[in-house]
């Protein structure tokens, strides 16, 4: 049976990373629709600003980290988003690229995808 703590750290993984996704998808939007930034470099851009706001609000509210090193925290939650990115773009790829669905039902589901990813990483080590 899956841990009530786990679930509920789960869920403010969630709520943090929708918190983010609205950074990203305005991020995205903007660059990508009004300043006519290749797709990549906004879904890129818009992807690390909301990394790094997820990182601060997971860390206070999610789990409540105490550690003092919090560079290599931050820097280990960076890297997982940064793994996280390029599966983030690479489903972003195949779903709009290859397969024609729009960009951003594409990216919905890409998030969907890297939010998994990113909470077991982050359980696993940037929090442990």
């Amino acid at each position: 049976m899956i841990d009530r703590i786990l679930i509920l750290k789960f869920l403010k993984f969630c709520v943090v990373g929708f918190s983010g996704m609205l950074i990203d998808f305005g991020t995205t939007w903007l660059l990508k629709e009004k300043a006519g930034v290749n797709k990549y470099i906004a879904n890129s851009t818009g992807f690390i600003l909301a990394a790094s706001s997820n990182y601060i609000w997971n860390r206070v509210w999610t789990f409540q980290s105490n550690n003092d090193q919090i560079a290599v925290e931050y820097f280990s939650f960076i890297f997982i988003s940064l793994a996280g990115l390029a599966i983030n773009n690479f489903v972003i790829y195949i779903l709009n690229d290859r397969l024609r669905i729009n960009f951003y039902i594409s990216k919905l589901l890409a998030i969907g995808v890297v939010t998994i990813w990113n909470f077991v990483m982050n359980f696993i080590f940037t929090f442990r």
